[in-house]
């Protein structure tokens, strides 16, 4: 199954009207996961007026939101609908603010709290996690040259190559990908290349940290 979701933890804050909103989004794979990051938040801040979340996860299709005492529908609905449109999900995200004295209003608590989440999720490095398969090509360096066209053509990630008496390429290609890629491959080469499936597992094909 393919998803998105984030890496690892991130935050960000912004002053509105005195109030100071503070978001904070984690990646979390368990129901247990989300209620630990949230608790951790509310100790964090024992102070704030509110802690507000929503969570989603694979898990059991699990979603939750909570208002902590705001109006309802203005915070952890917000909160949730952002992470729907991000279309994240293993992710819990907690809106915490501090109340300024001047009161926001229902409609600027909603675009306050869709702002705290929005603003954690940009600070966030996403993950786009497809089905994969991690495939060994081995070929003579005469094939080298040509196959970069097909490399680039199929959604490939390379993870190393090895230049010894043939080129051996580790890469991450989407599972639906390998076969085709696989047919193009054996035909650019005249069927001079090995192409061995070392593994399925689960790959990251979101952007690169590469500059």
């Amino acid at each position: 199954m393919n998803y998105k979701t984030i890496e690892g933890r991130a935050e960000d804050r912004f002053i509105e009207k005195k109030s100071e909103f503070i978001g904070y989004i984690k990646h979390t794979e368990t129901e247990q996961e989300a209620l630990d990051f949230i608790a951790e938040i509310r100790a964090m801040h024992r102070k704030a007026t509110h802690n507000c979340y929503a969570y989603i996860l694979r898990d059991n299709n699990l979603s939750r939101h909570s208002d902590d005492g705001e109006p309802g529908g203005t915070a952890g609905v917000p909160i949730y609908e952002v992470l729907r449109k991000e279309g994240l999900t293993d992710v819990t995200c907690v809106v915490t603010r501090y109340f300024g004295g001047v009161l926001l209003g229902a409609g600027g608590l909603v675009r306050a709290y869709t702002k705290g989440a929005k603003i954690a999720c940009d600070a966030a490095r996403t993950l786009d996690m497809r089905a994969a398969a991690r495939l060994i090509l081995s070929l003579a360096y005469t094939f080298y040259g040509k196959i970069g066209k097909t490399l680039g053509s199929y959604d490939v990630r390379v993870e190393n190559e090895d230049f010894g008496s043939d080129v051996t390429i580790a890469l991450y290609i989407p599972i639906e990908n390998v076969q085709p890629f696989t047919d193009e491959l054996i035909e650019v080469c005249g069927g001079n290349i090995s192409v061995k499936k070392d593994a399925e597992t689960e790959y990251n094909f979101g952007e690169s940290d590469e500059i």
